[in-house]
């Protein structure tokens, strides 16, 4: 066969296409206009999707004003642990060892009662925001369904598990004010 048909009947094809889509010009997606990236794939940071939305930045509030109460229960209770072993110390020339040894013990077991309670009211606290950013994730995901729906996209991954994407799959910034607008801080959702 001739090089130059079989060439020309490679490039037949081809041009046909370039024709065609010059004479259809740009069409925007519908993603597009939704202020969707047009991607196969997009990403999303869930650590930024919480700590931005309304509703994370109320759970966060809350929770870093509890911590505080905490901390400042906690140097109360470790200034009264201290005024109190000062006490116990100053005493001790005054007892019998025994007598000094029971109430040592005694107070051992009072400052590993405040430090057991002192860290389950941490873990609460924890567990807590845990608990508030699962809530907030079940709320969410019905708009990050719609976003891919609209989007035409087959998934959202974890932008920080990418090991290279552009920016411009990143949805999270339309999926905080998406979620404001559906659900705001959430405080009569939970």
């Amino acid at each position: 066969m001739d090089m130059r048909l079989l060439r020309n009947l490679r490039q037949g094809p081809l041009r046909a296409l370039c024709v065609f889509l010059a004479l259809i010009g740009p069409v925007p997606a519908l993603s597009q206009q939704l202020g969707l990236p047009d991607a196969a794939i997009l990403t999303i940071s869930s650590d930024r999707l919480f700590a931005g939305s309304a509703f994370g930045r109320r759970v966060i509030d809350e929770i870093e004003s509890e911590g505080a109460e905490l901390a400042a229960e906690n140097e109360r209770i470790v200034a009264d642990l201290s005024r109190e072993e000062k006490e116990l110390t100053e005493q001790r020339a005054e007892m019998t060892p025994e007598e000094f040894r029971e109430l040592a013990d005694a107070f051992d077991r009072k400052v590993q009662s405040h430090r057991e309670g002192q860290r389950a009211k941490l873990e609460a606290l924890g567990a807590r925001g845990d608990e508030a950013r699962g809530v907030f994730l079940r709320l969410a995901r019905p708009i990050l369904v719609d976003l891919l729906r609209e989007s035409g996209a087959g998934v959202i991954l974890e932008r920080s598990s990418v090991f290279l994407s552009s920016d411009a799959t990143d949805i999270t910034d339309i999926a905080i004010a998406r979620i404001d607008a559906e659900i705001g801080d959430g405080k009569d959702l939970e």
